[in-house]
Protein backbone atom coordinates (compact mmCIF):
# COMPACT_ATOMS: atom_id res chain seq x y z
CA UNK A 1 0.00 0.00 0.00
CA UNK A 2 1.00 3.47 -0.75
CA UNK A 3 -0.22 7.00 -0.24
CA UNK A 4 -0.75 9.14 -3.81
CA UNK A 5 -1.98 12.44 -3.86
CA UNK A 6 -4.10 13.22 -7.58
CA UNK A 7 -4.09 16.75 -9.18
CA UNK A 8 -8.04 17.64 -8.66
CA UNK A 9 -8.02 20.79 -11.31
CA UNK A 10 -8.72 23.62 -9.55
CA UNK A 11 -9.37 22.13 -6.37
CA UNK A 12 -6.77 20.51 -3.30
CA UNK A 13 -4.82 17.62 -4.78
CA UNK A 14 -6.89 14.38 -3.66
CA UNK A 15 -4.99 12.05 -0.85
CA UNK A 16 -5.56 8.37 -1.83
CA UNK A 17 -4.82 5.11 -0.28
CA UNK A 18 -3.67 2.92 -2.93
CA UNK A 19 -3.04 -0.54 -3.26
CA UNK A 20 -1.00 -2.13 -6.35
CA UNK A 21 -0.24 -5.70 -7.58
CA UNK A 22 1.22 -7.24 -10.78
CA UNK A 23 -1.69 -9.38 -12.52
CA UNK A 24 -0.61 -11.37 -15.90
CA UNK A 25 2.54 -9.11 -16.34
CA UNK A 26 0.84 -6.23 -15.87
CA UNK A 27 0.45 -3.62 -12.89
CA UNK A 28 -2.58 -2.84 -11.44
CA UNK A 29 -4.21 -0.34 -8.82
CA UNK A 30 -7.03 -0.11 -6.72
CA UNK A 31 -8.13 2.37 -4.30
CA UNK A 32 -9.03 1.43 -0.64
CA UNK A 33 -9.71 4.83 1.14
CA UNK A 34 -10.08 8.80 0.51
CA UNK A 35 -7.57 10.58 3.13
CA UNK A 36 -8.39 13.77 1.63
CA UNK A 37 -10.04 15.09 4.93
CA UNK A 38 -7.02 14.63 7.20
CA UNK A 39 -4.63 16.72 8.73
CA UNK A 40 -0.81 16.71 6.87
CA UNK A 41 0.22 15.50 9.59
CA UNK A 42 -2.30 12.43 10.19
CA UNK A 43 -0.97 11.47 6.53
CA UNK A 44 2.88 11.29 6.61
CA UNK A 45 2.02 9.42 10.01
CA UNK A 46 0.55 6.90 8.14
CA UNK A 47 2.80 7.20 5.36
CA UNK A 48 5.67 6.46 7.99
CA UNK A 49 3.41 3.54 9.24
CA UNK A 50 3.30 2.33 5.99
CA UNK A 51 7.45 2.10 5.71
CA UNK A 52 7.28 0.25 9.19
CA UNK A 53 7.57 3.46 11.12
CA UNK A 54 4.94 3.09 13.59
CA UNK A 55 4.02 5.51 15.28
CA UNK A 56 0.67 6.25 17.91
CA UNK A 57 -1.66 8.16 16.19
CA UNK A 58 -2.41 10.62 19.20
CA UNK A 59 1.10 12.00 18.95
CA UNK A 60 1.88 11.04 15.08
CA UNK A 61 4.25 13.79 13.77
CA UNK A 62 5.98 13.89 9.86
CA UNK A 63 9.03 15.62 10.78
CA UNK A 64 10.33 14.88 14.82
CA UNK A 65 13.91 16.73 14.13
CA UNK A 66 11.89 20.17 13.45
CA UNK A 67 8.24 19.45 15.00
CA UNK A 68 9.66 18.55 18.36
CA UNK A 69 10.44 20.83 21.70
CA UNK A 70 11.73 20.21 25.18
CA UNK A 71 11.05 23.06 27.33
CA UNK A 72 10.84 23.63 30.95
CA UNK A 73 13.51 20.71 32.07
CA UNK A 74 13.70 20.33 35.82
CA UNK A 75 15.13 17.90 38.38
CA UNK A 76 12.55 15.93 39.57
CA UNK A 77 13.80 12.51 41.32
CA UNK A 78 15.00 13.56 44.50
CA UNK A 79 12.53 15.98 45.11
CA UNK A 80 10.16 13.42 44.69
CA UNK A 81 11.52 10.51 46.97
CA UNK A 82 12.11 13.28 49.57
CA UNK A 83 8.03 14.11 49.20
CA UNK A 84 6.97 10.68 49.37
CA UNK A 85 9.02 10.17 52.21
CA UNK A 86 7.61 12.59 54.19
CA UNK A 87 3.91 11.20 53.30
CA UNK A 88 4.73 7.94 54.06
CA UNK A 89 6.41 8.34 57.41
CA UNK A 90 3.44 9.90 58.37
CA UNK A 91 4.53 13.32 58.82
CA UNK A 92 2.85 15.20 56.90
CA UNK A 93 -0.42 14.08 59.20
CA UNK A 94 1.90 14.60 62.02
CA UNK A 95 2.02 18.21 61.25
CA UNK A 96 -1.09 18.63 60.53
CA UNK A 97 -4.17 16.66 59.85
CA UNK A 98 -5.79 19.49 57.88
CA UNK A 99 -4.44 19.86 54.13
CA UNK A 100 -3.27 23.39 54.07
CA UNK A 101 -1.16 25.84 52.19
CA UNK A 102 0.91 26.68 55.29
CA UNK A 103 1.36 22.71 55.99
CA UNK A 104 2.40 22.69 51.75
CA UNK A 105 5.44 25.34 52.45
CA UNK A 106 6.34 23.23 55.98
CA UNK A 107 7.02 20.40 53.51
CA UNK A 108 8.92 22.73 51.01
CA UNK A 109 11.26 23.91 54.05
CA UNK A 110 12.10 20.88 55.20
CA UNK A 111 12.46 18.93 51.51
CA UNK A 112 14.88 22.53 50.52
CA UNK A 113 16.44 22.32 53.81
CA UNK A 114 17.41 18.39 52.85
CA UNK A 115 18.33 19.37 49.42
CA UNK A 116 20.10 23.10 49.84
CA UNK A 117 20.16 24.08 53.25
CA UNK A 118 19.87 27.34 52.05
CA UNK A 119 17.95 30.68 53.45
CA UNK A 120 14.29 30.65 53.39
CA UNK A 121 14.77 33.15 51.12
CA UNK A 122 16.23 30.76 48.28
CA UNK A 123 13.63 28.15 49.23
CA UNK A 124 10.82 30.27 47.75
CA UNK A 125 13.06 31.03 44.79
CA UNK A 126 13.81 27.31 44.64
CA UNK A 127 9.42 27.04 44.47
CA UNK A 128 8.79 29.62 42.13
CA UNK A 129 7.69 28.96 38.75
CA UNK A 130 10.37 31.80 36.93
CA UNK A 131 13.22 30.37 38.69
CA UNK A 132 12.94 26.96 39.73
CA UNK A 133 15.65 24.59 38.87
CA UNK A 134 13.68 21.28 40.60
CA UNK A 135 10.17 20.69 40.87
CA UNK A 136 9.18 21.05 44.47
CA UNK A 137 7.32 24.08 43.85
CA UNK A 138 5.05 22.00 40.80
CA UNK A 139 4.89 19.40 43.35
CA UNK A 140 3.24 21.20 45.92
CA UNK A 141 1.29 24.05 44.23
CA UNK A 142 3.45 26.57 45.14
CA UNK A 143 4.98 27.89 42.07
CA UNK A 144 3.92 31.38 43.36
CA UNK A 145 5.54 31.00 46.81
CA UNK A 146 7.79 34.25 48.27
CA UNK A 147 9.28 34.40 51.47
CA UNK A 148 7.40 36.41 53.47
CA UNK A 149 4.97 33.16 53.39
CA UNK A 150 7.62 31.17 54.58
CA UNK A 151 8.28 33.11 57.80
CA UNK A 152 4.30 33.15 58.23
CA UNK A 153 4.57 29.09 58.26
CA UNK A 154 7.35 29.15 60.26
CA UNK A 155 5.64 30.93 62.77
CA UNK A 156 2.44 28.74 62.74
CA UNK A 157 4.91 25.51 63.14
CA UNK A 158 6.22 26.94 65.99
CA UNK A 159 3.07 26.92 67.48
CA UNK A 160 2.33 23.33 66.60
CA UNK A 161 5.96 22.57 67.73
CA UNK A 162 4.75 20.51 71.43
CA UNK A 163 1.88 19.15 69.29
CA UNK A 164 4.24 17.72 66.74
CA UNK A 165 6.94 16.23 69.03
CA UNK A 166 4.37 14.59 71.53
CA UNK A 167 2.83 12.83 68.54
CA UNK A 168 6.66 12.03 67.44
CA UNK A 169 6.95 10.71 71.54
CA UNK A 170 3.74 8.56 71.20
CA UNK A 171 4.74 6.81 68.27
CA UNK A 172 8.98 6.50 68.76
CA UNK A 173 8.99 5.88 72.73
CA UNK A 174 7.20 3.41 75.03
CA UNK A 175 6.59 4.36 78.51
CA UNK A 176 9.94 3.54 80.41
CA UNK A 177 12.02 3.25 77.00
CA UNK A 178 15.26 5.31 77.57
CA UNK A 179 15.33 8.51 75.77
CA UNK A 180 18.80 10.29 74.80
CA UNK A 181 19.72 13.58 75.00
CA UNK A 182 22.70 15.67 74.29
CA UNK A 183 22.72 19.29 73.61
CA UNK A 184 25.28 21.03 70.79
CA UNK A 185 25.64 24.79 69.77
CA UNK A 186 26.21 26.49 66.17
CA UNK A 187 27.45 29.74 65.65
CA UNK A 188 25.43 32.94 64.99
CA UNK A 189 25.57 35.79 62.72
CA UNK A 190 24.46 39.12 63.91
CA UNK A 191 24.19 40.15 67.10
CA UNK A 192 20.20 41.24 67.78
CA UNK A 193 18.25 38.26 68.72
CA UNK A 194 17.85 37.22 72.61
CA UNK A 195 19.36 34.01 71.60
CA UNK A 196 22.03 34.74 70.43
CA UNK A 197 24.81 35.14 73.16
CA UNK A 198 28.42 33.94 74.11
CA UNK A 199 29.04 30.93 76.19
CA UNK A 200 31.17 27.51 75.60
CA UNK A 201 31.71 27.36 71.33
CA UNK A 202 31.80 23.48 69.98
CA UNK A 203 32.60 25.19 66.61
CA UNK A 204 35.49 26.86 67.88
CA UNK A 205 33.99 30.25 66.79
CA UNK A 206 34.15 31.69 70.11
CA UNK A 207 34.64 34.99 68.64
CA UNK A 208 30.75 35.14 66.91
CA UNK A 209 27.80 34.42 69.32
CA UNK A 210 26.11 31.26 69.45
CA UNK A 211 22.55 29.65 70.19
CA UNK A 212 22.62 26.27 71.89
CA UNK A 213 19.60 23.17 71.14
CA UNK A 214 19.71 20.23 72.74
CA UNK A 215 18.16 17.10 70.51
CA UNK A 216 15.78 13.75 71.87
CA UNK A 217 15.86 10.43 70.30
CA UNK A 218 15.32 7.21 71.54
CA UNK A 219 17.78 4.46 71.47
CA UNK A 220 17.35 3.83 67.00
CA UNK A 221 18.57 7.57 66.92
CA UNK A 222 15.01 8.54 65.78
CA UNK A 223 15.30 12.10 66.86
CA UNK A 224 11.93 13.38 68.68
CA UNK A 225 12.60 16.67 69.57
CA UNK A 226 14.65 19.58 69.74
CA UNK A 227 15.58 21.87 72.46
CA UNK A 228 16.79 25.58 71.80
CA UNK A 229 18.30 27.37 74.32
CA UNK A 230 20.85 30.61 74.70
CA UNK A 231 23.85 30.26 73.72
CA UNK A 232 25.26 30.96 77.49
CA UNK A 233 22.94 27.95 78.94
CA UNK A 234 25.07 24.92 79.68
CA UNK A 235 23.83 21.60 80.31
CA UNK A 236 23.62 21.73 83.66
CA UNK A 237 20.59 24.36 82.74
CA UNK A 238 19.61 22.73 79.39
CA UNK A 239 18.96 18.93 81.50
CA UNK A 240 16.54 20.05 84.13
CA UNK A 241 14.41 21.50 81.22
CA UNK A 242 14.95 18.22 79.31
CA UNK A 243 13.49 15.93 82.17
CA UNK A 244 10.60 18.59 82.44
CA UNK A 245 9.85 18.34 78.94
CA UNK A 246 10.51 14.71 78.52
CA UNK A 247 8.02 13.66 81.67
CA UNK A 248 5.34 16.42 81.14
CA UNK A 249 4.88 17.34 77.53
CA UNK A 250 6.16 13.79 75.96
CA UNK A 251 3.69 12.23 78.43
CA UNK A 252 6.54 9.67 79.73
CA UNK A 253 6.54 8.97 83.44
CA UNK A 254 8.06 6.26 83.71
CA UNK A 255 11.58 6.89 81.55
CA UNK A 256 15.75 6.16 81.51
CA UNK A 257 17.37 9.63 81.13
CA UNK A 258 20.95 8.82 78.82
CA UNK A 259 23.37 11.19 78.82
CA UNK A 260 27.25 12.08 78.62
CA UNK A 261 29.42 12.96 81.68
CA UNK A 262 28.71 16.50 81.20
CA UNK A 263 25.15 16.34 80.85
CA UNK A 264 24.02 13.88 83.64
CA UNK A 265 26.64 14.49 86.17
CA UNK A 266 26.01 13.56 90.18
CA UNK A 267 24.55 17.44 90.82
CA UNK A 268 22.36 16.83 87.99
CA UNK A 269 21.18 13.51 89.09
CA UNK A 270 20.65 14.90 92.86
CA UNK A 271 18.95 17.68 92.37
CA UNK A 272 16.52 16.78 89.48
CA UNK A 273 16.88 12.36 89.10
CA UNK A 274 17.54 11.02 92.52
CA UNK A 275 13.88 10.25 94.50
CA UNK A 276 11.67 11.14 91.69
CA UNK A 277 9.17 7.68 90.61
CA UNK A 278 9.86 6.27 87.54
CA UNK A 279 12.92 7.97 86.91
CA UNK A 280 16.06 6.38 86.13
CA UNK A 281 19.68 7.24 84.39
CA UNK A 282 22.62 6.06 82.40
CA UNK A 283 25.60 8.37 82.78
CA UNK A 284 29.45 8.08 83.14
CA UNK A 285 32.09 9.10 85.59
CA UNK A 286 34.50 11.82 84.37
CA UNK A 287 38.35 10.71 84.56
CA UNK A 288 38.66 12.70 87.88
CA UNK A 289 36.19 10.07 89.72
CA UNK A 290 37.29 6.69 87.86
CA UNK A 291 40.85 8.03 89.29
CA UNK A 292 39.42 8.52 92.75
CA UNK A 293 37.68 4.88 92.43
CA UNK A 294 41.26 3.61 91.45
CA UNK A 295 43.52 5.14 94.70
CA UNK A 296 40.84 4.00 96.81
CA UNK A 297 41.21 0.41 95.48
CA UNK A 298 37.67 0.08 94.06
CA UNK A 299 38.64 -0.35 90.75
CA UNK A 300 41.60 -2.82 90.03
CA UNK A 301 42.87 -4.37 86.64
CA UNK A 302 42.01 -8.08 88.27
CA UNK A 303 38.74 -6.96 87.54
CA UNK A 304 39.04 -7.65 83.67
CA UNK A 305 41.36 -11.11 83.67
CA UNK A 306 37.97 -13.03 82.68
CA UNK A 307 36.29 -10.14 81.04
CA UNK A 308 36.55 -6.41 79.86
CA UNK A 309 33.30 -5.21 82.05
CA UNK A 310 32.32 -5.88 85.47
CA UNK A 311 29.69 -4.52 87.70
CA UNK A 312 30.30 -3.11 91.37
CA UNK A 313 29.43 -0.50 93.58
CA UNK A 314 30.87 2.19 96.18
CA UNK A 315 29.40 4.28 99.19
CA UNK A 316 29.47 7.48 96.82
CA UNK A 317 26.97 5.87 94.57
CA UNK A 318 24.30 4.94 97.13
CA UNK A 319 21.50 2.57 94.75
CA UNK A 320 23.65 2.64 91.61
CA UNK A 321 25.62 0.23 89.98
CA UNK A 322 29.05 1.07 88.35
CA UNK A 323 30.05 -0.46 85.26
CA UNK A 324 33.70 -0.35 84.85
CA UNK A 325 34.92 -1.50 81.23
CA UNK A 326 38.50 -1.24 79.54
CA UNK A 327 38.44 -1.36 75.88
CA UNK A 328 42.27 -2.25 74.91
CA UNK A 329 42.55 -1.12 71.29
CA UNK A 330 41.43 2.52 73.24
CA UNK A 331 44.42 1.96 75.55
CA UNK A 332 46.35 1.47 72.90
CA UNK A 333 45.32 4.64 70.94
CA UNK A 334 45.31 6.53 73.92
CA UNK A 335 48.93 5.67 74.60
CA UNK A 336 49.76 6.12 71.19
CA UNK A 337 48.71 9.85 71.02
CA UNK A 338 49.89 10.98 74.68
CA UNK A 339 53.29 9.48 73.37
CA UNK A 340 53.00 11.43 70.11
CA UNK A 341 52.02 14.83 71.90
CA UNK A 342 54.59 14.75 74.80
CA UNK A 343 57.53 13.85 71.67
CA UNK A 344 55.88 16.76 70.24
CA UNK A 345 56.05 19.24 73.14
CA UNK A 346 59.87 18.24 73.67
CA UNK A 347 60.78 19.23 70.31
CA UNK A 348 59.65 22.72 70.88
CA UNK A 349 60.64 22.92 73.96
CA UNK A 350 63.91 21.82 72.95
CA UNK A 351 64.00 24.89 70.67
CA UNK A 352 62.80 27.34 73.64
CA UNK A 353 65.83 26.10 75.64
CA UNK A 354 67.90 26.61 72.88
CA UNK A 355 67.03 30.45 72.62
CA UNK A 356 68.05 30.03 76.37
CA UNK A 357 71.28 28.69 75.66
CA UNK A 358 72.25 30.54 72.66
CA UNK A 359 75.29 32.91 72.93
CA UNK A 360 74.16 35.86 70.96
CA UNK A 361 71.27 37.77 72.20
CA UNK A 362 69.71 34.84 74.08
CA UNK A 363 66.49 34.91 75.60
CA UNK A 364 66.56 36.20 79.34
CA UNK A 365 64.02 37.00 82.34
CA UNK A 366 61.93 34.28 83.61
CA UNK A 367 58.78 35.94 82.66
CA UNK A 368 59.56 36.09 79.05
CA UNK A 369 61.11 32.63 79.20
CA UNK A 370 58.00 31.58 80.85
CA UNK A 371 55.70 33.19 78.08
CA UNK A 372 58.00 31.16 75.24
CA UNK A 373 57.38 27.72 77.85
CA UNK A 374 53.40 28.48 78.27
CA UNK A 375 52.55 28.94 74.90
CA UNK A 376 53.91 25.37 73.95
CA UNK A 377 52.69 22.85 76.87
CA UNK A 378 49.44 24.58 76.82
CA UNK A 379 48.92 24.50 73.12
CA UNK A 380 49.62 20.83 73.54
CA UNK A 381 47.39 20.20 76.63
CA UNK A 382 49.99 18.14 78.22
CA UNK A 383 51.78 20.30 81.11
CA UNK A 384 50.79 18.05 83.87
CA UNK A 385 53.22 15.82 82.41
CA UNK A 386 56.37 18.15 82.30
CA UNK A 387 58.32 19.28 85.33
CA UNK A 388 59.58 22.90 84.73
CA UNK A 389 62.51 24.65 86.18
CA UNK A 390 63.10 28.38 84.77
CA UNK A 391 65.28 31.20 86.28
CA UNK A 392 66.34 34.57 84.63
CA UNK A 393 69.46 32.63 82.52
CA UNK A 394 68.16 28.93 82.38
CA UNK A 395 65.55 26.50 81.77
CA UNK A 396 65.19 22.98 82.52
CA UNK A 397 62.17 20.50 81.23
CA UNK A 398 61.98 16.82 82.36
CA UNK A 399 59.01 14.20 81.54
CA UNK A 400 57.28 13.61 84.79
CA UNK A 401 57.25 9.92 84.45
CA UNK A 402 55.33 9.19 87.84
CA UNK A 403 52.16 11.32 86.46
CA UNK A 404 52.61 9.69 82.89
CA UNK A 405 52.34 6.52 84.51
CA UNK A 406 49.15 7.30 86.83
CA UNK A 407 47.11 7.96 83.48
CA UNK A 408 48.68 5.77 81.69
CA UNK A 409 46.61 3.09 83.95
CA UNK A 410 43.61 4.75 83.37
CA UNK A 411 44.12 4.17 79.74
CA UNK A 412 41.24 2.28 77.90
CA UNK A 413 39.03 2.90 81.46
CA UNK A 414 35.74 3.96 81.31
CA UNK A 415 32.59 3.80 83.67
CA UNK A 416 29.32 3.75 83.15
CA UNK A 417 26.43 4.52 86.38
CA UNK A 418 23.32 3.88 86.29
CA UNK A 419 20.48 3.30 89.13
CA UNK A 420 17.98 0.46 86.60
CA UNK A 421 17.97 -2.35 88.29
CA UNK A 422 20.22 -5.48 87.33
CA UNK A 423 17.11 -7.51 86.81
CA UNK A 424 15.58 -5.23 84.40
CA UNK A 425 18.60 -4.46 82.60
CA UNK A 426 21.81 -6.61 82.21
CA UNK A 427 25.28 -4.79 82.16
CA UNK A 428 26.06 -5.23 78.48
CA UNK A 429 22.71 -3.67 77.69
CA UNK A 430 23.38 -0.38 80.02
CA UNK A 431 26.72 -0.23 78.05
CA UNK A 432 24.54 -0.70 74.71
CA UNK A 433 22.49 2.21 75.53
CA UNK A 434 24.98 4.49 76.84
CA UNK A 435 27.01 3.56 73.55
CA UNK A 436 23.25 4.51 71.56
CA UNK A 437 24.42 8.17 72.86
CA UNK A 438 26.97 8.20 69.36
CA UNK A 439 23.54 8.05 67.59
CA UNK A 440 22.91 11.59 68.71
CA UNK A 441 26.24 12.83 67.41
CA UNK A 442 25.45 11.32 64.19
CA UNK A 443 22.17 13.57 64.70
CA UNK A 444 24.59 17.14 65.10
CA UNK A 445 27.01 15.85 62.37
CA UNK A 446 24.48 15.83 60.12
CA UNK A 447 22.36 18.99 61.11
CA UNK A 448 25.80 20.92 61.19
CA UNK A 449 27.52 20.59 58.52
CA UNK A 450 26.99 17.12 56.13
CA UNK A 451 23.34 17.92 54.89
CA UNK A 452 21.40 19.87 56.93
CA UNK A 453 23.74 22.71 57.84
CA UNK A 454 21.67 24.45 60.43
CA UNK A 455 24.74 27.11 60.81
CA UNK A 456 25.24 29.77 60.28
CA UNK A 457 21.75 31.12 61.52
CA UNK A 458 20.85 34.36 59.80
CA UNK A 459 17.72 34.85 61.41
CA UNK A 460 16.79 37.57 64.06
CA UNK A 461 13.81 36.69 65.89
CA UNK A 462 13.71 34.41 68.73
CA UNK A 463 11.27 32.68 67.49
CA UNK A 464 11.94 32.00 64.55
CA UNK A 465 15.49 30.69 65.37
CA UNK A 466 13.25 28.19 66.89
CA UNK A 467 11.41 27.37 64.33
CA UNK A 468 14.50 27.36 61.77
CA UNK A 469 15.86 24.64 64.40
CA UNK A 470 12.60 22.63 64.60
CA UNK A 471 12.71 22.47 60.97
CA UNK A 472 16.03 21.32 60.83
CA UNK A 473 15.13 18.63 63.07
CA UNK A 474 12.28 17.23 61.45
CA UNK A 475 14.90 17.43 58.32
CA UNK A 476 16.72 15.01 59.84
CA UNK A 477 13.78 12.76 60.78
CA UNK A 478 13.03 12.39 57.09
CA UNK A 479 16.94 11.75 56.26
CA UNK A 480 16.98 9.05 59.44
CA UNK A 481 14.21 7.17 57.45
CA UNK A 482 15.61 7.77 54.02
CA UNK A 483 18.95 6.47 55.27
CA UNK A 484 17.09 3.10 56.81
CA UNK A 485 15.17 2.72 53.63
CA UNK A 486 18.75 3.09 51.42
CA UNK A 487 20.90 0.74 53.83
CA UNK A 488 20.73 -1.85 50.50
CA UNK A 489 22.85 0.34 48.15
CA UNK A 490 24.90 1.97 51.00
CA UNK A 491 27.64 1.04 52.71
CA UNK A 492 25.66 -0.24 55.52
CA UNK A 493 25.73 -2.97 57.79
CA UNK A 494 22.21 -4.68 57.23
CA UNK A 495 23.04 -7.32 59.55
CA UNK A 496 24.20 -5.83 62.59
CA UNK A 497 24.59 -8.24 65.56
CA UNK A 498 22.02 -7.42 68.71
CA UNK A 499 24.55 -6.11 71.73
CA UNK A 500 22.84 -8.80 73.30
CA UNK A 501 24.58 -11.38 71.29
CA UNK A 502 27.90 -9.94 70.48
CA UNK A 503 31.08 -11.50 71.98
CA UNK A 504 32.10 -8.40 74.10
CA UNK A 505 29.78 -4.73 73.97
CA UNK A 506 32.68 -2.79 75.36
CA UNK A 507 34.96 -3.56 71.91
CA UNK A 508 33.88 -2.18 68.60
CA UNK A 509 31.40 -3.62 66.51
CA UNK A 510 32.75 -6.39 63.87
CA UNK A 511 30.87 -6.26 60.86
CA UNK A 512 29.03 -8.61 59.44
CA UNK A 513 30.12 -10.54 56.06
CA UNK A 514 27.17 -9.26 54.33
CA UNK A 515 28.93 -6.08 55.03
CA UNK A 516 32.54 -7.27 54.34
CA UNK A 517 31.14 -8.43 50.79
CA UNK A 518 29.92 -4.71 50.23
CA UNK A 519 33.23 -3.03 51.13
CA UNK A 520 34.95 -5.72 49.14
CA UNK A 521 33.33 -5.60 45.96
CA UNK A 522 31.77 -1.86 46.51
CA UNK A 523 27.99 -3.35 45.00
CA UNK A 524 25.41 -4.99 46.91
CA UNK A 525 23.22 -7.75 46.06
CA UNK A 526 21.59 -7.10 43.10
CA UNK A 527 25.22 -6.05 41.98
CA UNK A 528 24.29 -2.52 41.65
CA UNK A 529 27.14 -0.05 42.98
CA UNK A 530 27.43 1.27 46.45
CA UNK A 531 26.73 4.98 47.39
CA UNK A 532 26.53 7.35 49.89
CA UNK A 533 23.63 8.78 51.04
CA UNK A 534 24.38 12.42 49.25
CA UNK A 535 25.45 10.64 46.25
CA UNK A 536 21.81 8.76 45.79
CA UNK A 537 20.28 11.85 46.44
CA UNK A 538 22.63 13.52 43.50
CA UNK A 539 21.63 10.60 41.33
CA UNK A 540 18.07 10.95 41.68
CA UNK A 541 18.28 14.64 40.55
CA UNK A 542 18.81 13.10 36.86
CA UNK A 543 15.31 12.08 36.86
CA UNK A 544 14.33 15.29 35.13
CA UNK A 545 10.15 16.49 34.61
CA UNK A 546 10.35 17.97 30.93
CA UNK A 547 7.35 19.54 28.75
CA UNK A 548 7.55 18.75 25.69
CA UNK A 549 5.69 20.55 22.55
CA UNK A 550 4.64 19.23 18.84
CA UNK A 551 3.96 21.74 16.71
CA UNK A 552 0.79 22.02 14.96
CA UNK A 553 -0.42 18.89 16.98
CA UNK A 554 -4.21 19.00 18.73
CA UNK A 555 -2.65 16.89 21.31
CA UNK A 556 0.83 18.54 21.35
CA UNK A 557 1.29 19.50 24.80
CA UNK A 558 2.23 17.17 27.67
CA UNK A 559 4.41 16.98 30.44
CA UNK A 560 7.58 13.54 30.52
CA UNK A 561 9.42 12.00 32.90
CA UNK A 562 13.14 10.51 32.05
CA UNK A 563 13.37 7.22 31.95
CA UNK A 564 15.30 5.92 34.68
CA UNK A 565 18.14 3.69 34.69
CA UNK A 566 18.70 0.70 36.05
CA UNK A 567 20.77 2.20 39.21
CA UNK A 568 17.72 5.20 39.83
CA UNK A 569 15.03 1.96 39.23
CA UNK A 570 17.18 -0.22 42.46
CA UNK A 571 17.16 3.09 44.27
CA UNK A 572 13.45 3.43 43.61
CA UNK A 573 12.58 -0.19 44.44
CA UNK A 574 14.40 0.75 47.81
CA UNK A 575 12.04 3.24 48.46
CA UNK A 576 8.85 2.30 47.10
CA UNK A 577 8.06 5.74 45.35
CA UNK A 578 7.37 3.95 41.53
CA UNK A 579 3.85 6.16 41.92
CA UNK A 580 5.17 9.56 42.86
CA UNK A 581 7.60 9.75 39.98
Amino acid sequence: MYIERVPNRNSPPAVLLRESWRENGKTKKRTVANLSSLADETVEAVRGALKGDVVPAAMAIAEPRKRLEITNVRMHGHVAAIVAMIKRSGLLQTIDRKPSRRRDIVVAMIADRLLHGDSKLATARHCQKETAATTLGELLSLEDLDEHECYRAMDWLLERQESIQKKLARKHLEDGDPVLFDLSSSYFEGHTCPLAKHGYSRDKRGDLPQVNYGVYCNTQGVPIGVEALPGNENDRVAFPKAVARVRNDFGCKNVIFVGDRGMIGGKAIDDYLRGEEGVQWITALNSASIAKLQRQGAIQLSLFDERDLASITHPDYPDERLVVCRNPLLADERQRKREALLAATEKLLAKVKAKVDRKRKPLRGKSEIGVEVGKVVNGKKVAKHFRIEIDDDRFEYFRDQEKIDVETSLDGLYTIRSNVDAGEMSDEQVVAHYKNLASVERAFRSLKSIDLRVRPINHRLADRVRSHIFICMLAYYIEHQLRQALAGPMFVDEEKTPSEMRDSIVSPARRSESAKHKDATRRNDAGFRLSSFRDILESLSAITRSTVNIHRHPNGRFTATSRPTPHQQEIIRQLRIERHL
